[in-house]
């Protein structure tokens, strides 16, 4: 079905407005009554200037349809831009050293060879060698960003789309700005009726259609994120207890023999003298372990197990901690957004009530 949308009313008393994703919202409306009728409806539409042919998925025209391709296809990237970009997001997980940034490599399921000095994604046939990325992801350059002696900005592959946010609606009626400005009154019911656009997108994308599940859905988000902070504080918190831990184990170990020599001697002061520092340093070790109220010292090895199983969730959480930050934020900027919008419904039929009883 075509849908023509002309600029003015027929009295040309009035301005057809398109805000911001108001094309998506009526082409819903479009593919709804198409669907009721029993049309054709273009699935997965993407802005492009090819022939309509390709929207559906025809090749009845082989030459137009490889023309069109070239026009508006947008351009996959390449393998060695792909190796640059995880490069860019396992250098952002701050890797200790270069070992430990190609063990990451090989848990990205890519494959490492030492004597050429090169790599092979997923998938892939060939090996592409360090060397020949850009300047910025040679070995070296590898190397002086771990140390932070080089700077990079990590390369992104923007979606524009994705990336639009919606604002919270401005309460014009209690705005002493739109009372006394006509113009900013103007501008702030179209930048509402942008938001409102955008924020009804928002709650289609994520399937929620009655302000009950807003609310449902509005708080297991916060609790999602609060989790996930609490998660990655409590893994810093015992990870920093591990290595202090670790420590103290390792200079207990060390000295324990010359403070049971000590405790033989009768705690003799000329034995204390000649080994006072190794003396005092077990007894600040024995002190710690009192402190925790250990009954019996874990091995070194259970430690380090503990700790990489608490780096890994750290990971993981870290991983899923921008993405929870940003639909927590986006939901209760919607629920805050269609509150406003009801209250507004609200007073607009109470004045016509008000209006009626007249």
């Amino acid at each position: 079905m075509l849908s023509l949308l002309n600029s003015t009313a027929i009295d040309s008393l009035g301005k057809f407005r398109n805000p911001i994703r108001s094309n998506k919202i009526i082409r819903r409306i479009s593919d709804q009554l198409c669907i009721e009728n029993g049309l054709s409806i273009i699935e997965n539409p993407k802005p492009t200037k090819g022939h309509y042919d390709k929207w559906i998925g025809r090749s009845a025209n082989p030459g137009l349809f490889a023309h069109a391709s070239r026009l508006g296809d947008e351009k996959e990237p390449s393998v060695r831009e792909r190796l640059e970009l995880l490069i860019d997001k396992i250098l952002a997980d701050k890797p200790a050293n270069f070992d430990e940034f190609i063990k990451l490599l090989e848990l990205a399921n890519c494959e490492f060879r030492h004597n050429r000095r090169s790599v092979r994604l997923s998938g892939q046939k060939g090996f592409i060698r360090l060397k020949s990325l850009s300047e910025d992801y040679t070995e070296n350059a590898i190397c002086e960003r771990i140390l932070g002696k080089r700077t990079v900005v990590p390369k992104k592959k923007i979606n524009h789309d994705n990336d639009k946010r919606f604002n919270l609606l401005i309460d014009i009626q209690n705005s002493i700005k739109a009372q006394n400005s006509p113009g900013y009154e103007r501008w702030a019911k179209i930048f509402n009726l942008k938001q409102a656009a955008q924020t009804l997108l928002f709650l289609q994308d994520n399937d929620i259609t009655e302000l009950g599940k807003l609310n449902e859905q509005a708080q297991a988000a916060k609790d999602n994120f609060n989790d996930l902070q609490t998660r990655i504080h409590a893994a810093d918190s015992r990870m920093k207890e591990i290595s202090e831990l670790q420590k103290h184990i390792g200079v207990y170990s060390k000295t324990k023999g010359v403070y049971a020599e000590y405790k033989k001697s009768k705690y003799n002061k000329k034995f204390y003298a000649e080994y006072e520092n190794d003396i005092e340093k077990c007894k600040t070790a024995k002190a710690y372990f009192d402190g925790l109220k250990l009954e019996k010292l874990p091995t070194v090895n259970m430690l380090k197990q503990e700790y990489i199983t608490l780096s890994a969730d750290k990971k993981k959480c870290y991983s899923e901690f921008s993405r929870a930050r940003k639909f927590m934020q986006d939901i209760l900027m919607a629920r805050q957004n269609v509150q406003q919008l009801l209250n507004y419904r609200d007073e607009e039929m109470g004045k016509e009530a008000n209006r009626a009883e007249r």
